[in-house]
């Protein structure tokens, strides 16, 4: 174990047309959206509204740190999620291609 990070990364995705997000938290970004691209969990709410596109992430030192920022997240309006993504993403776009390495 010596050597790995131990943190996590909270991140957001959307359907294909922004409208609807998704608001999750992983130690391994580019596994855990390529499993929300390749649809693995049938009956999961990203499936059912297409959530593929990764428009906003962000990583923290432990994955406690994360988790506690998933659900400060979750718990705010999507005004809020939005202005988060165009923080970072203003044009939304599907940002998998410079994570998919990480």
């Amino acid at each position: 174990m010596a050597g790995r990070r131990k943190g996590g990364h909270v991140y957001i995705t959307s359907s294909l047309n922004n409208t609807t997000l998704y608001v999750g938290v992983t130690s391994q970004l580019a596994v855990r959206i390529l499993q929300h691209k390749e649809k693995i969990h049938p009956k999961s709410f990203s499936k059912r509204y297409n959530c593929v596109k990764l428009v906003y992430y962000k990583w923290f030192d432990t994955i406690l740190e994360a988790i506690a920022e998933e659900k400060r997240i979750k718990g705010g309006s999507r005004k809020k999620k939005e202005a988060l993504i165009n923080s970072m993403n203003p044009e939304w776009k599907d940002l998998y291609e410079e994570v998919k390495f990480l």
